[in-house]
């Protein structure tokens, strides 16, 4: 989970009324698609039009899903500014993000334009188009296979860090799946590393424990996708970005978390992009569809396998009992 959570999300489509002439978005559009940004991390980007005007989302590499305003199409191009700083005083901009997407040759391509202390640069991505949300699936008729065991309780064999060059924190400590950083604050990027199963995954149901300190965070990502969030319940951050959260997605229907430096057990299924949570024994997401990515997210293209995810960036956490139970056909 990011610092960026106090940004606002937007759930419903906002009215907006249609400008008098204004091109309209280009129909190949309309959808929602996966994006790899310039840096490799993973964008996410729904394009809808209300009432003939754009309505934009987007997810780009950390934060929430924020909603864009005032996105502009010209000459078949939509544009929008992800995100502007000004000088309180002066006004004089500081920083701008924008994107400006396109179709070309039946796919999405786009350019962020990046403005840093007067100083311009461009560099351009794709889309790949992402399928509509699956019904909502029966989970008294899936079926399950054999159980297996991610953490063997004695070494890191089957997981792997995300970027070698980054500072290694994790270990396998009594049992435990302990990560040790000397981070405290929330910001979205740190020294340490992140944790990953070798192994890939589609469907399945995870049993997985953890133990956190009062006002520390870490995260699990399903399928490297959708952040389970993993904070103390009585940490700054609630509902959509508390416990029991798919962050930036899904809030809980309660906060089900024990405290701080207590052991939280969450059982998680995933099948058919609905997500079911179910924390310390209480239902608190209850087969729910998850429309995309969440921010910190290794890959945006909802169709792929992936792995279990750990963040190990953030502050200091443990883990134990990490079990994988995979759907079958």
């Amino acid at each position: 989970m990011h610092k960026s959570f106090l940004l606002p999300l937007f759930a419903a489509c906002l009215f907006v009324a249609p400008v008098q002439g204004a091109e309209r978005v280009p129909k190949g559009l309309i959808g929602e698609w996966a994006l790899t940004t310039p840096t490799d991390e993973a964008a996410w980007i729904s394009i809808r039009e209300t009432n003939g005007a754009p309505h934009v989302r987007v997810m780009w590499a950390v934060g929430n899903v924020r909603e864009m305003q005032n996105p502009v199409v010209r000459n078949g191009e939509l544009s929008f500014t992800m995100r502007q700083r000004r000088n309180k005083k002066t006004k004089e901009l500081l920083s701008s993000n924008a994107l400006a997407v396109r179709l070309l040759d039946g796919g999405l391509h786009g350019v962020h334009r990046k403005t840093v202390a007067g100083q311009r640069s461009e560099a351009s991505f794709t889309g790949k188009r992402l399928p509509p949300m699956p019904p909502k699936p029966d989970l008294g008729k899936i079926r399950f296979g054999e159980p297996i065991q991610l953490f063997n309780r004695k070494d890191l064999s089957g997981w792997k860090v995300r970027r070698a060059h980054k500072k290694m924190g994790w270990s396998a400590k009594n049992g435990e799946l302990v990560n040790e950083t000397p981070k405290t604050d929330f910001s979205a990027y740190g020294e340490y590393a992140n944790l990953m199963t070798e192994q890939t995954f589609e469907d399945f149901r995870l049993h997985i424990e953890f133990k956190i300190e009062a006002q520390r965070n870490s995260g699990i990502y399903l399928r490297g996708m959708y952040e389970a969030q993993v904070v103390d319940r009585d940490s700054r951050m609630q509902g959509i970005s508390g416990i029991g959260a798919i962050f930036g997605r899904i809030a809980p229907s309660k906060n089900a978390g024990n405290p701080p430096g207590e052991w939280n057990t969450y059982d998680i299924t995933l099948v058919d992009r609905h997500v079911t949570v179910v924390l310390n024994g209480e239902k608190v997401v209850d087969n729910h569809p998850v429309e995309g990515p969440t921010g910190g997210a290794l890959l945006s293209d909802v169709t792929q396998p992936g792995p279990i995810y750990l963040q190990g960036d953030h502050t200091s956490v443990r883990y134990r009992n990490i079990v994988l139970t995979p759907v079958v056909n």
